[in-house]
């Protein structure tokens, strides 16, 4: 059956065991890592801890790409993605997500899609390349990533799926859940309400069905063929005022998920 985690951002900036006490609330299987700069992301027996203590598995790990982990791991962008896999290893999450790279990490960018699946070859777990969007300053698109920001069509082995991205680049969710095909392994559930051509500026992750990205449309097709990967939730809460509101704006995504995909409610 598809699990259906929380991703640690969506209460962050609050502690990461905060996110496994919410996501337990909430009804979520399991949680997804943030790694940023709480140290708690990064240390394998925490974390193995806190899943033990709310019973709650850790689906997978989010290698530090934002500008605000530049120095999570050092500087080094391949060496955060080593570290990311192996942290994913010795917490047991089957699944690493991981951004393009910006092309000012020439070194990087340049072998990309080869550190990626070697990392994965060494580390037994995949290494799921997500989809983006473009950059734009004043009105004019800026190349940001190399080779690109969206991997539809590149030569690697698993992508992750990012509603909100597909939404602010101006790109149809299921359809890029269909060119994915068997290279789609992960799902980050959210929505979007309109792309850059539109006037949006920000990357939303809005609530799912709250945009007009055709998100329950494509969790019934996963779902209907039998896809094994994991969708989480990566909404934005930092409006909730009070905890209870959080926890309801969680709540109603995982029922979301459950409703498309087929799953009783809990």
């Amino acid at each position: 059956m598809i699990r259906i985690g929380m991703s640690t951002s969506c209460v962050y900036p609050l502690e990461t065991e905060r996110s496994f006490q919410f996501a337990r609330e909430a009804g979520y299987d399991g949680v997804e890592i943030m790694v940023t700069n709480d140290d708690t992301t990064r240390d394998a027996a925490a974390l193995r801890a806190l899943s033990e203590k709310y019973e709650l598995p850790i689906l997978s790990i989010h290698a530090p790409v934002l500008l605000l982990t530049t120095f999570v791991w050092g500087r080094d962008p391949r060496v955060k993605l080593e570290k990311s896999a192996e942290l994913a290893a010795a917490v047991g999450a089957g699944t690493v997500v991981v951004h393009p790279p910006f092309r000012w990490q020439k070194g990087y960018s340049e072998n990309f899609l080869d550190i990626v699946r070697s990392t994965a070859e060494a580390s037994g777990v995949k290494i799921a390349v997500e989809n983006m969007f473009p950059w734009k300053v004043r009105g004019r698109s800026v190349k940001a990533y190399a080779p690109g920001w969206d991997p539809s069509d590149w030569d690697c082995d698993d992508v992750t799926l990012d509603f909100s991205h597909a939404s602010l680049s101006g790109q149809n969710a299921l359809d890029l859940a269909t060119h994915f095909g068997d290279r789609l392994r992960h799902v980050h559930l959210c929505d979007g309400s309109g792309s850059q051509d539109d006037g949006k500026i920000f990357d939303e992750h809005l609530l799912p069905g709250r945009g007009t990205q055709p998100v329950a449309e494509t969790l019934q097709m996963l779902a209907a063929r039998g896809w094994d990967g994991d969708v989480v939730a990566e909404i934005n809460t930092r409006k909730a005022k009070t905890d209870a509101e959080r926890v309801q704006a969680l709540r109603e995504t995982a029922e979301f998920a459950r409703l498309h995909l087929g799953q009783a409610a809990r």
